[in-house]
């Protein structure tokens, strides 16, 4: 009963439109009051604050901080000219330029939400000028935004090893190949659409033209190169690796390509602190949702309820996946993994399911929260920047979000798709 009253609480103050931070925040506040525990809530200040205190965590700011300079710094545009003289020619043209400039720009970020509104207004202007419906062109830019956080870096899973204290470094590789399918899953609804719409698409460009705007992108190309080599040479952690990524951001646009401006910085760095502000609050009020849960055993309470409808593995996965997804309708993709790693880390240890694996199922849904009403981040984002109504965005998600679904199933119940790379160079 306790359970149901609080999970009742939660959801009920998120959908009268209390911020998600705030409403996790009460629901843990009158709980303890209507239990007779107000003495507790003199370890709220402390609770909180030890939330975000991990050395782990400061990988957020960095990784904000390096996208940030990367949108401004001119990178996205060398990167979109590259992705653009590669597969142009194919079916859906600058539909799949879209999907391959965010698969190479989420070796950088780690963000969804950055690369909807930084590479995205290059994508979106790029496909309106040359006839492509604005409505498609706004899908698949949110659709193709969701592939940032799951190849590395990426902001979820750097919270997800702190929450569970599994590697990052393994985290990062084992989103590699989930990553490029969901790249592909999407290229081949691109291709569908395109053709069955007649989307126009560029002519195949020569090999000089390949070759010129892959050494023009060939520096911010490196980005990726440096963090994943750095991790697994031991070099620096993952932490370390986002102050690298920000260091040579800053050195590309400063000193290399000169399109940013130290009149500019100021800005950049407000805006990255605002991004970061926003998600440690919602880390700090969940460390304290989440002690509430612990002193109440409400963890140990869901896998006995599950367990009791089956101890099949397989059905599990199938019910949390459901639990992640009807969530990701209502709550932001970070809030779902603060609220739900908790419990389901249990079961799935219970279950001997590997935790990196479910680290990748975890973000792969929280990513198709991010792209379903109300609550989608990535809709928001495009939205704001087309003018197009969140209904409207929603009608023409379906093609990619089902592609994003099969591959969250595929990566479920097939664990060698994340777990082959981390288990090939970090061994078992």
């Amino acid at each position: 009963m306790t359970t149901l009253l609080i999970f009742s609480g939660l959801i009920g103050l998120i959908l009268l439109g209390v911020p998600v931070a705030v409403a996790m925040g009460l629901t843990a506040t009158v709980t303890f009051l209507l239990m007779g525990q107000a003495d507790i809530l003199t370890m709220v200040a402390q609770r909180m604050y030890a939330s975000t205190t991990s050395f782990t965590l400061l990988a957020i700011p960095f990784f904000i901080l390096a996208g940030n300079l990367m949108n401004t710094g001119g990178i996205t545009e060398r990167i979109f000219r590259f992705a653009r003289a590669l597969v142009g020619h194919i079916w859906g043209g600058l539909g799949q330029v879209n999907v391959i400039a965010s698969m190479i720009f989420s070796g950088m970020s780690g963000a969804a939400v950055a690369d909807a509104a930084g590479l995205g207004k290059i994508e979106m202007q790029a496909m309106k000028d040359n006839g492509y419906e604005w409505r498609f062109s706004a899908a698949i830019t949110a659709a193709s935004s969701t592939i940032g956080p799951v190849i590395p870096p990426s902001i979820p899973l750097v919270i997800y090893g702190y929450l569970t204290e599994v590697s990052v470094g393994r985290l990062f590789l084992a989103g590699v190949i989930p990553g490029v399918l969901m790249g592909l899953a999407l290229m081949v609804a691109v291709y569908f659409v395109s053709k069955h719409r007649r989307y126009p698409r560029d002519r195949r460009a020569p090999l000089k033209e390949i070759l010129l705007s892959g050494k023009a992108a060939v520096l911010p190309l490196l980005t990726p190169a440096i963090i994943i080599g750095g991790i697994l040479s031991g070099q620096f952690t993952p932490t370390e690796a986002s102050v690298v990524a920000c260091v040579y951001a800053m050195f590309l646009g400063l000193v290399v390509y000169r399109s940013i401006h130290l009149r500019d910085l100021p800005a950049i760095f407000w805006d990255t602190l605002t991004h970061t502000v926003r998600i440690m609050f919602i880390i700090a009020t969940a460390g304290f949702f989440g002690w509430l849960l612990i002193l109440h055993r409400i963890p140990v309470q869901v896998i006995t309820g599950l367990t009791s409808l089956s101890t099949n593995p397989v059905l599990l996965m199938l019910i949390i996946i459901m639990v992640l997804l009807l969530f990701g309708c209502f709550l932001e993709g970070i809030a779902v993994l603060l609220i739900t790693i908790p419990i389901f880390h249990k079961i799935i240890v219970h279950f001997s399911i590997d935790p990196v694996q479910f680290g990748i199922v975890m973000t792969l849904a929280s990513m198709i929260g991010l792209l379903t009403p109300p609550v989608g981040m990535c809709l928001y984002a495009v939205s704001s920047i087309t003018g197009l109504s969140i209904g409207e965005l929603t009608r023409e998600m379906w093609p990619y979000l089902l592609g994003i679904f099969l591959v969250l199933i595929a990566v479920a119940f097939i664990p060698g798709i994340s777990l082959w790379l981390p288990n090939l160079l970090m061994g078992r």
